[in-house]
Protein backbone atom coordinates (compact mmCIF):
# COMPACT_ATOMS: atom_id res chain seq x y z
CA UNK A 1 0.00 0.00 0.00
CA UNK A 2 1.34 3.10 -0.48
CA UNK A 3 -1.11 5.63 0.58
CA UNK A 4 -1.74 6.31 3.81
CA UNK A 5 -5.47 4.72 3.58
CA UNK A 6 -6.98 1.51 1.09
CA UNK A 7 -7.65 2.37 -1.83
CA UNK A 8 -9.60 0.91 -4.66
CA UNK A 9 -6.89 -0.13 -6.27
CA UNK A 10 -5.28 -1.81 -3.24
CA UNK A 11 -8.32 -3.94 -2.98
CA UNK A 12 -8.74 -4.83 -6.74
CA UNK A 13 -5.31 -5.84 -6.96
CA UNK A 14 -5.17 -7.81 -3.64
CA UNK A 15 -8.55 -9.95 -4.74
CA UNK A 16 -7.85 -10.25 -8.62
CA UNK A 17 -3.71 -9.99 -8.17
CA UNK A 18 -3.57 -7.11 -11.14
CA UNK A 19 -4.81 -3.70 -12.14
CA UNK A 20 -8.70 -3.80 -12.97
CA UNK A 21 -10.81 -0.94 -14.58
CA UNK A 22 -14.20 0.12 -13.76
CA UNK A 23 -15.92 0.66 -17.16
CA UNK A 24 -18.90 2.84 -16.61
CA UNK A 25 -22.12 2.34 -18.32
CA UNK A 26 -25.55 3.92 -18.70
CA UNK A 27 -28.38 1.75 -18.58
CA UNK A 28 -31.31 3.87 -19.12
CA UNK A 29 -32.50 3.91 -15.66
CA UNK A 30 -34.98 6.84 -14.03
CA UNK A 31 -34.49 7.71 -9.97
CA UNK A 32 -37.83 7.16 -7.96
CA UNK A 33 -37.35 11.24 -6.73
CA UNK A 34 -37.28 12.37 -10.65
CA UNK A 35 -40.44 10.43 -11.86
CA UNK A 36 -42.69 10.84 -9.17
CA UNK A 37 -42.38 7.71 -7.59
CA UNK A 38 -41.46 8.75 -4.24
CA UNK A 39 -40.92 12.36 -5.43
CA UNK A 40 -40.08 15.09 -8.60
CA UNK A 41 -37.13 16.55 -9.76
CA UNK A 42 -34.26 14.19 -8.63
CA UNK A 43 -31.62 15.60 -6.17
CA UNK A 44 -31.27 19.46 -6.33
CA UNK A 45 -27.31 18.57 -6.85
CA UNK A 46 -27.54 16.12 -10.00
CA UNK A 47 -27.21 17.17 -13.43
CA UNK A 48 -29.48 15.79 -16.30
CA UNK A 49 -27.10 12.82 -16.69
CA UNK A 50 -27.62 11.84 -13.22
CA UNK A 51 -23.78 11.95 -12.59
CA UNK A 52 -23.07 10.20 -15.65
CA UNK A 53 -21.25 13.14 -17.41
CA UNK A 54 -18.36 11.37 -17.99
CA UNK A 55 -19.61 8.03 -19.87
CA UNK A 56 -17.93 7.80 -22.92
CA UNK A 57 -20.97 6.92 -25.42
CA UNK A 58 -24.52 6.82 -23.31
CA UNK A 59 -26.72 6.74 -26.23
CA UNK A 60 -24.98 3.40 -27.58
CA UNK A 61 -26.56 0.07 -26.69
CA UNK A 62 -25.06 -1.67 -23.18
CA UNK A 63 -22.56 -4.17 -25.12
CA UNK A 64 -21.28 -1.28 -27.37
CA UNK A 65 -20.69 0.96 -24.54
CA UNK A 66 -18.67 -1.42 -22.73
CA UNK A 67 -16.89 -2.05 -25.66
CA UNK A 68 -16.28 1.77 -26.40
CA UNK A 69 -15.41 2.62 -22.58
CA UNK A 70 -12.48 -0.62 -22.76
CA UNK A 71 -11.30 0.89 -25.75
CA UNK A 72 -10.97 4.65 -24.09
CA UNK A 73 -9.40 2.75 -21.62
CA UNK A 74 -6.68 1.64 -23.38
CA UNK A 75 -5.43 4.47 -25.04
CA UNK A 76 -3.74 5.19 -21.82
CA UNK A 77 -3.85 1.71 -19.98
CA UNK A 78 -3.33 -0.55 -22.79
CA UNK A 79 -2.10 -3.36 -20.43
CA UNK A 80 -5.75 -3.78 -18.74
CA UNK A 81 -7.02 -7.20 -19.12
CA UNK A 82 -10.22 -7.37 -16.41
CA UNK A 83 -13.17 -4.79 -15.39
CA UNK A 84 -15.49 -4.30 -13.59
CA UNK A 85 -19.06 -3.63 -15.01
CA UNK A 86 -20.50 0.10 -13.35
CA UNK A 87 -24.06 0.99 -13.51
CA UNK A 88 -23.14 4.73 -12.88
CA UNK A 89 -26.31 6.82 -13.46
CA UNK A 90 -29.50 7.14 -12.07
CA UNK A 91 -31.16 3.99 -10.10
CA UNK A 92 -29.70 1.13 -11.35
CA UNK A 93 -32.18 -0.75 -9.65
CA UNK A 94 -35.58 0.98 -10.33
CA UNK A 95 -37.30 -1.53 -12.08
CA UNK A 96 -38.92 -4.74 -12.70
CA UNK A 97 -36.35 -7.15 -11.72
CA UNK A 98 -36.90 -9.05 -15.19
CA UNK A 99 -35.40 -5.49 -16.82
CA UNK A 100 -32.81 -5.49 -14.44
CA UNK A 101 -31.15 -9.05 -15.54
CA UNK A 102 -31.73 -8.07 -19.10
CA UNK A 103 -29.32 -4.95 -19.06
CA UNK A 104 -26.86 -6.63 -16.59
CA UNK A 105 -26.34 -9.42 -18.36
CA UNK A 106 -25.21 -7.77 -21.67
CA UNK A 107 -22.50 -6.48 -19.84
CA UNK A 108 -21.44 -9.16 -17.81
CA UNK A 109 -21.63 -11.65 -20.59
CA UNK A 110 -18.02 -11.78 -21.56
CA UNK A 111 -14.62 -13.01 -19.88
CA UNK A 112 -12.96 -10.39 -19.17
CA UNK A 113 -15.71 -8.50 -17.18
CA UNK A 114 -14.83 -10.04 -13.50
CA UNK A 115 -17.34 -7.99 -11.31
CA UNK A 116 -20.41 -5.60 -11.34
CA UNK A 117 -21.12 -2.04 -9.51
CA UNK A 118 -23.96 -0.76 -9.27
CA UNK A 119 -25.13 2.48 -7.99
CA UNK A 120 -28.39 2.71 -6.80
CA UNK A 121 -30.71 4.19 -3.93
CA UNK A 122 -31.56 2.28 -0.64
CA UNK A 123 -35.17 2.53 -0.88
CA UNK A 124 -34.90 0.60 -4.23
CA UNK A 125 -33.72 -2.92 -3.35
CA UNK A 126 -36.99 -5.09 -2.76
CA UNK A 127 -36.57 -8.80 -2.08
CA UNK A 128 -36.77 -9.88 -5.64
CA UNK A 129 -33.94 -7.75 -6.62
CA UNK A 130 -32.07 -8.43 -3.25
CA UNK A 131 -32.64 -12.14 -4.78
CA UNK A 132 -31.10 -11.04 -8.54
CA UNK A 133 -28.09 -9.59 -6.74
CA UNK A 134 -27.20 -12.72 -4.82
CA UNK A 135 -27.18 -15.26 -7.85
CA UNK A 136 -24.77 -12.84 -9.36
CA UNK A 137 -22.79 -13.01 -6.24
CA UNK A 138 -22.42 -16.39 -6.80
CA UNK A 139 -20.96 -15.96 -10.34
CA UNK A 140 -19.04 -12.76 -9.88
CA UNK A 141 -17.57 -9.78 -7.16
CA UNK A 142 -21.06 -8.26 -7.00
CA UNK A 143 -20.76 -4.32 -4.96
CA UNK A 144 -23.71 -2.13 -4.69
CA UNK A 145 -22.92 1.31 -4.34
CA UNK A 146 -25.59 3.28 -1.83
CA UNK A 147 -26.35 6.88 -2.43
CA UNK A 148 -26.79 8.18 1.00
CA UNK A 149 -25.14 11.53 0.34
CA UNK A 150 -26.33 12.55 4.34
CA UNK A 151 -27.14 11.02 7.80
CA UNK A 152 -28.73 14.34 8.83
CA UNK A 153 -32.68 14.36 7.45
CA UNK A 154 -32.57 18.37 7.23
CA UNK A 155 -30.10 18.10 4.80
CA UNK A 156 -31.75 15.07 2.89
CA UNK A 157 -35.05 16.80 2.75
CA UNK A 158 -33.36 19.90 1.42
CA UNK A 159 -31.19 17.96 -1.85
CA UNK A 160 -34.80 16.38 -2.06
CA UNK A 161 -33.47 12.71 -1.46
CA UNK A 162 -36.66 11.65 -0.40
CA UNK A 163 -35.49 8.53 1.77
CA UNK A 164 -34.47 8.30 5.40
CA UNK A 165 -31.38 7.71 7.41
CA UNK A 166 -33.14 4.05 8.69
CA UNK A 167 -33.91 3.23 5.01
CA UNK A 168 -30.14 3.01 4.59
CA UNK A 169 -29.63 0.75 7.70
CA UNK A 170 -32.09 -1.43 6.61
CA UNK A 171 -30.97 -1.75 3.09
CA UNK A 172 -27.06 -2.42 3.77
CA UNK A 173 -28.48 -5.13 6.39
CA UNK A 174 -30.23 -7.23 3.33
CA UNK A 175 -27.15 -7.02 1.14
CA UNK A 176 -24.95 -8.24 3.62
CA UNK A 177 -27.18 -11.04 4.37
CA UNK A 178 -26.85 -12.13 0.76
CA UNK A 179 -22.70 -11.61 1.44
CA UNK A 180 -23.02 -8.61 -1.15
CA UNK A 181 -20.56 -6.13 -0.51
CA UNK A 182 -21.49 -2.78 0.40
CA UNK A 183 -19.86 1.39 -0.89
CA UNK A 184 -21.73 3.90 0.60
CA UNK A 185 -21.28 7.67 -0.94
CA UNK A 186 -21.36 10.77 1.10
CA UNK A 187 -21.00 14.32 -0.31
CA UNK A 188 -19.10 17.04 1.62
CA UNK A 189 -20.19 20.80 0.99
CA UNK A 190 -23.92 20.19 1.30
CA UNK A 191 -25.93 22.87 2.36
CA UNK A 192 -25.76 23.88 6.05
CA UNK A 193 -23.20 21.08 6.91
CA UNK A 194 -20.11 22.04 9.00
CA UNK A 195 -16.73 20.47 9.18
CA UNK A 196 -18.10 18.86 12.53
CA UNK A 197 -21.50 17.29 10.41
CA UNK A 198 -19.36 16.33 7.74
CA UNK A 199 -16.77 14.14 10.02
CA UNK A 200 -20.00 12.86 12.23
CA UNK A 201 -21.83 11.69 8.87
CA UNK A 202 -18.81 9.32 8.19
CA UNK A 203 -18.54 7.94 12.08
CA UNK A 204 -22.19 7.11 12.04
CA UNK A 205 -22.00 5.20 8.68
CA UNK A 206 -18.99 3.29 10.06
CA UNK A 207 -20.39 2.56 13.14
CA UNK A 208 -23.95 2.18 12.11
CA UNK A 209 -23.58 -0.38 9.43
CA UNK A 210 -21.39 -2.96 8.08
CA UNK A 211 -19.60 -1.67 4.66
CA UNK A 212 -16.92 -2.58 3.18
CA UNK A 213 -16.23 0.30 0.79
CA UNK A 214 -16.82 4.24 1.02
CA UNK A 215 -16.83 7.08 -1.24
CA UNK A 216 -16.41 11.10 -0.42
CA UNK A 217 -17.37 13.24 -2.87
CA UNK A 218 -17.05 16.77 -3.11
CA UNK A 219 -20.15 18.72 -3.86
CA UNK A 220 -19.65 19.89 -7.19
CA UNK A 221 -22.11 22.62 -8.65
CA UNK A 222 -23.06 21.96 -12.35
CA UNK A 223 -25.14 23.86 -14.76
CA UNK A 224 -28.64 22.62 -14.85
CA UNK A 225 -29.20 21.94 -11.44
CA UNK A 226 -31.69 23.23 -8.60
CA UNK A 227 -28.72 23.77 -6.71
CA UNK A 228 -27.65 26.53 -8.84
CA UNK A 229 -30.57 28.81 -8.07
CA UNK A 230 -29.60 28.07 -4.32
CA UNK A 231 -25.50 29.46 -5.21
CA UNK A 232 -26.91 32.31 -7.13
CA UNK A 233 -29.33 33.23 -4.41
CA UNK A 234 -26.70 33.62 -1.96
CA UNK A 235 -27.24 30.02 -0.01
CA UNK A 236 -24.88 27.93 -0.76
CA UNK A 237 -21.14 27.99 0.30
CA UNK A 238 -19.22 26.07 -2.24
CA UNK A 239 -16.20 24.63 0.08
CA UNK A 240 -12.75 25.72 -0.01
CA UNK A 241 -9.76 23.64 -1.20
CA UNK A 242 -7.70 23.49 2.44
CA UNK A 243 -11.03 22.92 3.86
CA UNK A 244 -12.00 19.97 2.01
CA UNK A 245 -8.36 18.29 2.40
CA UNK A 246 -8.68 18.52 6.06
CA UNK A 247 -12.38 17.42 6.24
CA UNK A 248 -11.25 14.10 4.48
CA UNK A 249 -7.93 13.84 6.60
CA UNK A 250 -10.45 13.75 9.63
CA UNK A 251 -12.93 11.26 7.94
CA UNK A 252 -10.16 9.38 7.39
CA UNK A 253 -8.84 8.82 10.77
CA UNK A 254 -12.19 7.76 11.58
CA UNK A 255 -12.45 4.94 9.03
CA UNK A 256 -11.29 1.69 10.04
CA UNK A 257 -8.72 0.53 7.96
CA UNK A 258 -10.33 -2.85 6.02
CA UNK A 259 -13.05 -0.62 4.51
CA UNK A 260 -11.55 0.19 1.03
CA UNK A 261 -11.18 4.10 -0.07
CA UNK A 262 -13.06 4.25 -3.44
CA UNK A 263 -12.81 7.70 -3.83
CA UNK A 264 -12.11 10.92 -2.33
CA UNK A 265 -13.00 13.56 -4.87
CA UNK A 266 -15.13 13.75 -7.78
CA UNK A 267 -14.75 14.37 -11.83
CA UNK A 268 -17.03 17.15 -12.90
CA UNK A 269 -17.32 18.26 -16.83
CA UNK A 270 -15.01 21.85 -16.94
CA UNK A 271 -17.94 23.14 -19.01
CA UNK A 272 -20.53 21.85 -16.75
CA UNK A 273 -19.23 23.50 -13.63
CA UNK A 274 -19.55 26.27 -11.58
CA UNK A 275 -17.58 25.46 -8.61
CA UNK A 276 -15.32 25.02 -7.06
CA UNK A 277 -13.32 25.39 -9.86
CA UNK A 278 -10.11 23.46 -7.90
CA UNK A 279 -11.77 20.45 -8.00
CA UNK A 280 -10.83 20.32 -11.60
CA UNK A 281 -7.03 20.08 -10.68
CA UNK A 282 -8.00 16.62 -8.92
CA UNK A 283 -4.00 15.00 -8.92
CA UNK A 284 -3.22 18.50 -6.75
CA UNK A 285 -5.95 17.76 -4.38
CA UNK A 286 -4.87 13.99 -3.91
CA UNK A 287 -1.76 14.97 -3.25
CA UNK A 288 -2.37 17.33 -0.75
CA UNK A 289 -4.57 14.97 1.03
CA UNK A 290 -1.30 12.58 1.22
CA UNK A 291 0.69 15.76 2.15
CA UNK A 292 -1.71 16.62 5.03
CA UNK A 293 -1.82 13.36 6.35
CA UNK A 294 2.04 13.49 6.54
CA UNK A 295 2.06 15.83 8.43
CA UNK A 296 0.15 14.73 10.57
CA UNK A 297 2.20 11.69 10.44
CA UNK A 298 -1.55 9.54 10.81
CA UNK A 299 -3.19 6.68 8.67
CA UNK A 300 -6.94 5.74 8.09
CA UNK A 301 -8.19 4.40 10.72
CA UNK A 302 -5.66 5.59 13.67
CA UNK A 303 -8.11 7.30 15.65
CA UNK A 304 -11.21 4.14 15.21
CA UNK A 305 -12.00 2.74 19.06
Amino acid sequence: MNKRYTTWNDYLRDNFGEKVFKVPIDAGFDCPNRDGTVAHGGCTFCSVSGSGDMIVAPEESIPVQVEKEIEFLHQKWPGVKKYIAYFQNFTNTHGPVAVLRERFEQAVDRPDIVGINIGTRPDCLPDDVLDYLSELNERMTVWVELGLQTTYQETSDLINRAHDYQTYLDAVEKLRARGILVCVHLINGLPGETHEMMVENVRRVVEDSDIQGIKLHLLHLMTGTRMQRDFHQGDLQLMAFDDYVNVICDQLEIIPKEISIHRLTGDAPREMLIGPMWSLKKLEVLNAIDAELERRNVFQGDKVC
